[in-house]
């Protein structure tokens, strides 16, 4: 009816974990700088799987 129900799809569930793990990587680039490489590394690979998805 008003898209309660409605489910993810695999690229939409790829992008707030996308979201998420950007958000991680700016709260660590204050504090640790590898923890924070290692988590914008991990959200690139993400990022290339979701334009292989929607290519």
């Amino acid at each position: 009816m008003f898209g309660i129900f409605k489910k993810k799809t695999p690229v939409e569930k790829l992008q707030d974990r996308y979201k998420k793990l950007m958000s991680e990587w700016h709260e660590l680039s204050t504090t640790n700088r590898s923890a924070s490489d290692a988590k914008y590394s991990e959200a690139q690979g993400l990022l290339d799987e979701i334009d292989k998805l929607n290519s």
